[in-house]
């Protein structure tokens, strides 16, 4: 017995196919069809999770089973934190960390996701509130960066997967976890699929095809969520006033899309709205702040900024240097070198507590640093993390940006992850 896989995309010279290989029964056959098929260039990689006490008799079955095909193996042991998700997801980031540490941008990773996976997938995803993204639940072909990720037997089921293994006579191992009811896909395959299967016989083809529509419906979405994107984006920021233009709904999914594109966990519900009160309709001369895991968003002005989570704000520090080589600052800071030929006495470096004035050079007024940072569209956060240059108490730079008389010989050149940001 065989069946049909879904077309295998093409690679790019030099590509490879790897198979993401348990020992299991579905990555056994899976396997065996791409290995039957003729499918090259074709590698398997096993991950060791050290979960279950026969993980090392399962490492030696896929060794053998692999030399048996001819197929190179690699294993990759791994070792699952629990900390801040469930077992089942920690084990999943961990392989997939594993899975990544091979693949190159011309590979493709191989899955052996079938059919009554993805049911079981669409249902867990619904149960847990999932939108239309999430009910599209998996595809054929998808981004697994740097690679793609291809899953050949999703339109097969696991009654077809099973029948091919006994009529090659194939070996595989069980992984006791996967008849576990403390874990929600377990206990949704032994307990509610066959009641739901007893009362919808076509249940594994409706749901399958209720992904499709899913899918489609996303797909759809994204088009209106680029188009807008179009009309939003400005460099690295988005329009606030273009985006308050925007319907609530429309406005939560450009967010989403715009964030997914810069690899960042999609926000809750909750977190949009906050989004919508904090930053979009903030006064003008407000800097508020939101956190999204290791960013924060920001909004400078009429513009809303996506930076890293920053340290926290350097109060009261003042570094003694002489102007020469490069002085590292602060967390968050940068560094500053300085282009003196000799040792300069007297220079100091703080950072803005309020206050500070500079009459810059060819400017005829005495001006506060507040206002110069205005005027120049410097975002509050790069405000309170200039450096200050004083000698002798005075301050006579800020930074490589203004400089007084008294600095007008000098040269300084400040580095900082931030700089180029400009309302």
């Amino acid at each position: 017995m065989s069946f049909r896989l879904n077309p295998a995309p093409k690679l790019p010279r030099g590509g490879v196919y790897w198979v993401a290989y348990s020992g299991g029964v579905d990555s056994t056959v899976l396997l065996h069809r791409l290995r039957t098929a003729g499918l090259k260039p074709l590698r398997a990689i096993h991950v060791h999770h050290g979960l279950q006490a026969a993980a090392d008799d399962w490492v030696r079955h896929c060794r053998r089973q692999c030399r048996a095909l001819k197929i190179p193996l690699r294993i990759e042991t791994v070792r699952v934190q629990t900390s801040g998700e469930g077992p089942e997801a920690a084990a999943r980031t961990a392989r997939h960390a594993a899975f990544r540490k091979h693949l190159k941008k011309n590979d493709c990773l191989v899955t052996a996701h079938h059919a009554d996976d993805q049911a079981e997938t669409l249902l867990l995803r619904l149960l847990r509130g999932s939108g239309v993204r999430g009910l599209a639940a998996m595809r054929p072909l998808s981004d697994f960066a740097p690679a793609k990720l291809w899953r050949p037997l999703l339109g097969v089921s696991r009654a077809g997967i099973l029948a091919h293994a006994r009529t090659h006579e194939l070996k595989w191992v069980e992984d006791p976890h996967n008849r576990d009811p403390r874990y929600s896909r377990s206990w949704l395959r032994q307990d509610l699929m066959p009641v739901l299967r007893a009362r919808y016989p076509a249940l594994i083809k409706v749901l399958a095809q209720a992904a499709e529509l899913n899918a489609d419906a996303s797909d759809l979405l994204n088009e209106y969520g680029k188009a807008d994107l179009k009309e939003v984006v400005r460099g690295s920021a988005l329009h606030i006033p273009s985006l308050r233009a925007l319907s609530s709904v429309r406005r939560h999914h450009l967010l989403r899309l715009w964030l997914e594109q810069r690899a960042q966990q999609l926000p809750p519900a909750k977190t949009l709205t906050q989004i919508d009160k904090e930053l979009l309709n903030a006064r003008a001369d407000a800097a508020p702040v939101i956190g999204l895991g290791k960013t924060e968003l920001r909004r400078y002005r009429d513009h809303l900024y996506l930076l890293p989570r920053m340290p926290p704000v350097p109060v009261g520090i003042r570094i003694r240097w002489n102007g020469c080589g490069t002085l590292n600052l602060p967390e968050g800071c940068g560094s500053l070198r300085g282009r003196s030929p000799r040792a300069i006495q007297g220079l100091e470096v703080r950072f803005p507590s309020g206050g500070e004035k500079l009459k810059p050079l060819e400017d005829a007024h005495t001006r506060t640093l507040k206002n110069l940072c205005q005027q120049a569209g410097i975002p509050p956060w790069i405000r309170e993390r200039l450096p200050l240059i004083y000698r002798d108490g005075e301050l006579i730079a800020i930074a490589d940006l203004w400089r007084s008389t008294a600095a007008a010989q000098l040269r300084f050149a400040w580095s900082h992850p931030l700089q180029d940001i400009r309302g």
